[in-house]
């Protein structure tokens, strides 16, 4: 199983099977990269500017190991894992539900490093990383998990809630 650099599990064994769409794919199949991060890697960019700036991947063959500048990051809705939904409350700083798992720490050895995260609950995570939970396990949300995201519902809801001034103030004078 791959590891961190401080050897603890990512949770998987090949982070490209994991990986999903380029974040720099475009809808019509350019790289964004390509045209938006020219100066940063000229031969690159002069090389996309050449076939019209088609993705490295899009072609026949390819695969998205090929581009030096691939990356799939998540959206860190839900869990890969369990499947537990994230509920962030607005204008409160508390630790989110679902939390950013990076599987990819190549770069060693002449690899290209590509950047590769999915959606793991703080619980998942947490499991994945001490060893013995694997990404593409099939399980449910931890109780505890499922606890914390109805507690925010019920706050969110208690939000959404209307009362009028009357009930809010007190304007009784008592």
């Amino acid at each position: 199983m791959e590891e961190t650099p401080d050897g603890t599990p990512v949770g998987v064994d090949d982070p490209y099977d994991h990986a999903g769409r380029c974040d720099h794919l475009t809808n019509d199949g350019r790289c964004r990269y390509a045209l938006d991060h020219a100066g940063e890697d000229r031969a690159f960019a002069a090389e996309r500017r050449r076939e019209e700036y088609a993705c490295v991947a899009a072609d026949d063959g390819a695969d998205w190991q090929d581009c030096p500048h691939y990356r799939s990051t998540t959206d860190g809705r839900e869990c890969r894992r369990c499947g537990l939904s994230e509920v962030r409350m607005a204008h409160d700083d508390s630790r989110p539900l679902v939390e950013e798992h990076h599987l990819s720490y190549g770069g060693g050895d002449g690899e290209t490093a590509h950047e590769i995260t999915v959606a793991l609950c703080r619980w998942c995570h947490a499991k994945v990383h001490d060893g013995w939970a694997r990404v593409d396990d099939d399980v449910e949300p931890a109780a505890e998990a499922v606890a914390a995201r109805e507690a925010r519902r019920s706050e969110e809801l208690d939000e959404a809630g209307f009362s009028t001034a009357a009930e809010r103030f007190d304007t009784d004078g008592g």
